[in-house]
């Protein structure tokens, strides 16, 4: 079973020096292609004024605009998973799970970076980098160049299993699933929420690891406190488990 992951646009800081190269992320055979979208995203930094690049980064202060110029790839690297902050990540809690936990979620979790791409949870390491959601890097539009680009693999890499949609609805212009699939809703007080939904998002990855969860049978049968499932839609390929949060 596999599980598809938003990014967060906060990152944690720090890491270890190191080059990223071919064998950094996931689909190796298209590191050159990532690269392509890597190095215009200097480019346009490089070449970039300071108002411009408070558009890119989404924000004005000054500080983070400062700590974000620079060359991209002389930056520290952490691991994928531990480099991303955010509410689902706190939630998910993935540095007090034990190895074997932590190990499901490198192995089994891809996340949909907006500026690297497709990547897994356990890859090597990605930089502290700064890119507001869907904003364009000059003309490119990242979702759709990783679209174009990584949907074949991505295919093929998923064929064989099982899949959990966690994403947020921008990450899945990056890839449209093509095969039946399985995602989550969250409704408090008979209203679709935001907030607790990244939250629930990542309780739910937590205890998916923690329990070892190979299949939907698995996770249907998985108690989760403070939710109840009230209904099951099916809409084509989409199975969608809609969850009633208790308290």
């Amino acid at each position: 079973m596999k599980i598809l992951f938003s990014p967060a646009e906060t990152k944690n800081k720090g890491g270890i020096s190191q080059s990223i190269d071919g064998n950094s992320f996931v689909f190796p055979e298209l590191h050159s292609v990532r690269m392509e979208a890597i190095n215009s995203y200097q480019k346009y930094i490089d070449s970039s004024s300071d108002i411009e690049l408070s558009k890119l980064f989404g924000t004005k202060k000054q500080n983070i605009i400062d700590y974000y110029k620079g060359d991209l790839l002389d930056k520290e690297i952490m691991k994928v998973i531990e480099r991303y902050d955010g509410v689902a990540f706190d939630y998910l809690k993935y540095e007090d799970l034990n190895k074997d936990a932590q190990n499901y979620i490198d192995n089994n979790v891809m996340i949909f970076s907006n500026l690297f791409g497709p990547v897994l949870a356990g890859d090597i390491g990605i930089p502290d980098y700064k890119l507001k959601q869907g904003e364009k890097i000059g003309e490119l539009a990242l979702e759709k160049f990783y679209n174009e680009h990584f949907t074949d693999l991505i295919s093929k890499y998923l064929e064989d299993e099982e899949v959990i949609d966690l994403r947020a609805g921008f990450y899945e212009k990056f890839y449209k699933l093509s095969k039946p699939y399985t995602t989550m809703k969250f409704i408090k007080d008979g209203k679709v929420v935001s907030h607790w939904a990244k939250a629930y998002r990542g309780i739910v990855l937590n205890l998916i690891a923690k329990n070892n969860i190979q299949s939907v049978a698995e996770l249907m049968n998985m108690p989760i406190e403070n939710l109840s499932i009230i209904e099951i839609k099916e809409q084509k390929l989409k199975n969608e488990i809609v969850y009633n949060i208790t308290s």
